[in-house]
């Protein structure tokens, strides 16, 4: 692929393109991720999350993306939606949650957009 059709990839507007460069930043983010398979790891997060983070040398960015329970924060730090899937779940968030994060709508706004599109 060349450069040119790269960049023109990574102009997407209001889309973060998980692409090999922000792989690389987001490593121990996903690898952190990647951890709560095991319900040891999910429970020691919830027991306490900033020894999780620093145990996995989350970047502070991405220690503030984590803490604000915002997903695009988390995926403009390096997180891959595959793996942040796992991440929200411990937080308690569905992908309806995640829905209204991406369209700026509160929750019940998106589940009725949901409904009148199914009309």
């Amino acid at each position: 692929m060349t450069a040119a059709i790269r960049e023109r990839r990574r102009k997407i507007p209001g889309t973060v393109i998980f692409d090999g460069d922000l792989a690389r930043i987001g490593y121990a983010l996903n690898r952190m991720c990647f951890s709560f398979n095991a319900a040891e790891c999910r429970e020691a997060f919830q027991r306490d999350e900033e020894a999780y983070m620093t145990r996995y040398h989350l970047t502070q960015a991405q220690k503030e993306a984590v803490r604000s329970r915002q997903v695009l924060r988390m995926i403009a730090a390096g997180g891959h939606p595959y793996y942040l899937a796992k991440l929200a779940g411990i937080f308690g968030l569905d992908m309806q949650d995640i829905g209204a994060q991406q369209t700026g709508v509160t929750k019940e706004a998106f589940q009725a957009r949901l409904t009148a599109a199914g009309d």
